[in-house]
C-alpha cells in the first residue's frame, strides 16, 4: 500500500527552516451552517498570511447506513449520490470563500488500502477482539438496524415516534431495544431480535497512553471532561458492520465466498480520510506522506471539530494512530454548537439552515464576520440570533467600517480626480497606531480567538472614524484642497490596514480593497507597513449591503417549507407510518404542572374572513376577531379540509398568546385548534353556542 511509506521514510527538513509547517484537517457537513469549516479557513488564511506554511485539507464523509438509504430511496447506486453531494459541497465552499488545498473523499482506493493497513497492524498487534451482538433487524429490509433508523415509542415518557437512542421530547438516552413498540423507520416494519458476528477494537490496551495524551494535546475544558471516561475500562468498540452496508469491505483471512460480509464501521475509514487526503495532496505536490504523519515529524497537525465528536478524535482516533504506527494530532480544536435564535438547531422547529439556503437571502461573508465576533477558542456554544447578526453587520461592519472607504473613495473621486496624495501629520500618527497592532492582531488569529480580533479592529476603525469627523473634509474641500485629500489619503490608507487585518475572514472584500487602490491581491500581514502615495484609486463601487429583516424572514420561511417537503418525500411506504404487527402507542406525551397550561392563552375567536392561498397545498389566510377591534391573522394549515367560504362567521379556539412567527406567505399570530390526523381527515374546535367572542377558555 502506498501509506507504508510511513515506516520507511523519515520526517522530512521542511519545519525546520524558520518556516513553520501546519496541516489543518476539517470535518463537518459543509451543506449545513456548520462552524469548524469557516473557523479553520479563517485560521489557515491568517497562518498563510503571518508567513506559516499551512496545508488546509478536508474530504467528504461518505459511508455509512444512511448514504446507502438515501441512495437506495432514490433509485441510484450510492456513487452518484456521493458524486452529487460532493459538487454541492464544493460549490457551497465557494459560496462561502472557504479555500481547501485539497478536498477529497473518504471514498478513494488511498482511503480503502489504509484503512486495510490499519486493520492489519491492529491485528498483527492483537489489538482485535471478536463477538456476537445482537441487534434489531428489519426482516422486509433485510438489514440489521441503526439507533436512528429504529423509532417507537419512549420508554420514559411515552412519547411516540422517537429515534432508537434519544428521546427529543424529554431528552432521554436509551438503548433501540428499550423503546416500546418499535419498527423501522425505512419501511414500517416491526423488527426482530438477531445475533451476528462483530469485530472490535480494544481500546482499553491504549489507557494509559490516552489518559497522557489527551491533557497534552486538547485544551483544559476537554480535556477534563473525556478524563471522565478514565475512572473505569474502556470498553472495546464495534468497528464493523453487517451487509448490506456502504462502505469498505474488512478483509478477514480465511473468510469463505459464502460468509457474510463485514464493513468497516464509518466512523474507521472517516477519521483516516485525514490520512489519505495528505496521501493524495503530497502526491500532487511532490511531497511525502511521511512529512506529515511520520511519529517524528515536525509538522504541526491540527484538528476542527465540534463538540459533538470529540470522543471520536480525543480517545478512538489516536489509539487507532498509535496502533498502526502513525503520529497523533498537535492539537484537537473544538467549538460548541451554533445555536439559532437560542435554540440548538433543529429542522422541525425551523432553527436550521442550509449553506445554499442562506446564500439565495444573504452575503456569505457577513456570516464569517459574525461568526468571527463569537469564535473566542473555548466550546462555549454559540449563538446566531439574528436579530444581534443583522445589527453587528449593519452597525459595526457597513456602518463603520466599510463606511470608511466609502466617506474616503467617493469623495476622492467626485472631488480630487480619484488620486490619494500623502498623509498629513496626523494621519501619519494615525497610522502608526493602527500598525503597532499587528503582532496583536496575529496572536489573538493563532490562539482562535477571532472574537478579539473583530473587537480589536473595531477600535481601530473607531479611532479612524474620529479622525475623519474632527478633520471634517466635507468642509475644507473647496478652501483647502491639499488638506483635505490628505484627510482621505489618510482614511484610505488606515482603511486599507483595517482591511488587510481582517482578510482572513472578509477575503472578499480584501480583493475588492486592493482592486479598489489599485494593488495585488495582499498576501501578508506586513502589507500593513507600506503607505500609499500619489496613488490613483478606480471608481468607488459599493462594498456591502445592509441586512433587510424581510430578507431574513423570508430565508427562515423558505427553509421551514424546505423541511416539510423532505419530511414527506422520506416518510416510510406506510402512510400512517405505524408499525406493521404492533399496536400503536395511544400514551400521553407527558405530564405537565397546571402553572403550565396557565401559560396557554386560550381564546373564542370569530372568523371575520377566510382566503386561499394559492401557492400553498396547505395554507389558507385567516383573519379572526377577539371582540373589542382587537383582530389577529392567522395562516392556518387546514386547506384540504375545509373551503375558506365555510369558515366565515364560525366560532372556533385559538391560541392567541402564540409568538408571531413571519411565514413565507405572511405572518401569523396565533393557531387554530383542529384535531385529526391530516388532510381530509382534520376537524376545527368549535365553541357551543354561548360562547362569547374573545371568551377565555379555562
Amino acid at each position: 500500500a502506498p501509506t507504508a511509506e510511513v515506516d520507511v521514510d523519515g520526517p522530512s527538513e521542511r519545519g525546520q527552516n524558520g518556516v513553520n509547517v501546519r496541516l489543518v484537517l476539517v470535518r463537518g457537513i459543509p451543506t449545513e451552517l456548520n462552524l469548524e469549516h469557516i473557523e479553520a479557513d479563517v485560521y489557515t488564511r491568517a497562518q498563510k498570511m503571518a508567513g506559516n506554511e499551512c496545508i488546509f485539507i478536508c474530504a467528504d464523509d461518505t459511508h455509512g447506513t444512511p448514504i446507502m438509504i438515501a441512495a437506495r430511496q432514490k433509485n441510484i447506486p450510492p456513487e452518484e449520490l456521493i458524486a452529487k453531494s460532493y459538487v454541492e459541497h464544493v460549490n457551497d465552499f465557494n459560496q462561502f470563500g472557504i479555500a481547501y488545498d485539497h478536498y477529497g473523499s473518504t471514498h478513494t482506493e488511498e482511503n480503502k488500502k489504509l484503512s486495510e493497513l490499519f486493520f492489519e497492524r491492529m491485528s498483527i498487534k492483537n489489538h482485535i477482539a471478536t463477538r456476537p451482538v445482537e441487534q434489531l433487524y428489519c426482516d422486509n429490509d433485510k438489514m440489521f438496524l441503526p439507533d436512528r433508523f429504529v423509532k417507537g415509542t419512549c420508554p420514559k415518557c411515552a412519547s411516540t415516534d422517537q429515534y432508537g437512542d434519544s428521546c427529543d421530547v424529554c431528552g432521554a438516552t436509551y438503548g433501540p431495544s428499550e423503546l416500546k413498540n418499535p419498527y423501522c423507520s425505512i419501511c414500517a416494519t416491526k423488527p426482530v431480535k438477531k445475533s451476528s458476528e462483530h469485530i472490535f477494537f480494544k481500546l482499553n490496551d491504549f489507557k494509559k497512553y490516552l489518559e497522557s495524551w489527551l491533557p497534552e494535546h486538547t485544551a483544559t475544558e476537554t480535556s477534563k471532561k473525556m478524563m471522565e471516561w478514565f475512572k473505569e475500562d474502556l470498553r472495546d468498540w464495534d468497528i464493523s458492520r453487517d451487509e448490506p452496508y456502504f462502505g469498505f469491505q474488512i478483509p478477514l483471512k480465511n473468510q469463505k465466498p459464502t460468509d457474510p460480509k463485514k464493513y468497516f464501521y464509518v466512523w474507521v475509514d472517516a477519521p483516516m480520510g485525514y490520512v489519505s487526503s495528505t496521501e493524495i495532496w503530497a502526491k500532487k505536490n511532490n511531497r511525502t506522506l511521511a512529512e506529515f504523519w511520520d511519529p517524528k515529524s515536525e509538522v504541526e497537525v491540527y484538528h476542527f471539530i465540534g463538540k459533538d465528536i470529540v470522543y471520536f478524535h480525543t480517545l478512538f482516533w489516536p489509539a487507532l494512530l498509535k496502533a498502526a504506527d502513525f503520529r497523533s494530532p498537535t492539537s484537537v480544536n473544538v467549538h460548541g454548537h451554533v445555536m439559532v435564535n437560542g435554540e440548538k438547531m433543529s429542522k422541525s422547529k425551523g432553527t436550521f439552515l442550509n449553506a445554499s439556503t442562506y446564500t439565495k437571502y444573504l452575503e456569505p461573508e457577513f456570516l464569517r464576520y459574525y461568526y468571527s465576533t463569537k469564535i473566542n477558542g473555548t466550546i462555549d456554544d454559540m449563538d446566531l440570533n439574528f436579530d444581534d447578526f443583522a445589527k453587528r453587520v449593519n452597525s459595526d461592519l457597513i456602518g463603520k467600517i466599510v463606511n470608511l472607504a466609502s466617506r474616503g473613495g467617493q469623495m476622492l473621486n467626485k472631488k480630487f480626480n480619484s488620486q490619494m496624495t500623502i498623509c498629513d501629520d496626523p494621519g501619519a500618527l494615525l497610522l502608526s497606531s493602527l500598525r503597532e497592532k499587528k503582532s496583536e492582531i496575529v496572536n489573538f488569529y493563532d490562539k482562535r480567538e477571532f472574537s478579539k480580533v473583530t473587537s480589536l479592529v473595531r477600535e481601530l476603525t473607531e479611532s479612524v472614524n474620529k479622525y475623519f469627523d474632527e478633520q471634517a473634509p466635507w468642509k475644507t474641500q473647496d478652501s483647502e484642497p491639499e488638506k483635505t485629500q490628505a484627510i482621505l489619503t489618510t482614511t484610505l490608507n488606515a482603511f486599507r490596514i483595517i482591511a488587510i487585518y481582517l482578510a482572513p475572514v472578509l477575503p472578499k472584500m480584501a480583493i475588492a480593497t486592493a482592486e479598489l487602490l489599485n494593488e495585488k491581491k495582499y498576501m501578508h500581514f506586513d502589507e500593513v507597513e507600506i503607505t500609499l502615495k500619489n496613488q490613483s484609486i478606480k471608481p468607488y463601487v459599493n462594498l456591502a449591503t445592509r441586512i433587510e429583516a424581510d430578507k431574513v424572514a423570508a430565508m427562515i420561511a423558505d427553509q421551514k417549507n424546505q423541511f416539510e417537503d423532505t419530511k414527506k418525500a422520506v416518510q416510510p411506504s406506510t402512510a400512517t407510518a405505524k408499525p406493521k404487527n404492533a399496536t400503536a402507542a395511544a400514551g400521553p406525551v407527558g405530564e405537565i404542572e397546571f402553572e403550565d397550561f396557565t401559560k396557554i392563552d386560550l381564546r373564542i375567536a370569530e372568523i371575520v374572513s377566510a382566503e386561499e392561498i394559492k401557492e400553498a397545498d396547505k395554507l389558507l389566510r385567516i383573519k379572526v376577531s377577539l371582540g373589542d377591534g382587537v383582530t389577529k391573522n392567522i395562516i392556518a394549515g387546514i386547506k384540504s379540509a375545509y373551503k375558506p367560504e365555510t369558515l366565515v362567521g364560525r366560532k372556533v379556539l385559538i391560541c392567541a398568546n402564540l409568538k408571531p412567527r413571519q411565514m413565507k406567505f405572511g405572518l401569523s399570530e396565533g393557531m387554530i385548534l383542529a384535531a385529526g390526523d391530516g388532510g381530509t381527515d382534520l376537524f376545527v374546535l368549535s365553541a357551543d353556542s354561548g360562547a362569547k367572542t374573545g371568551s377565555k377558555v379555562k
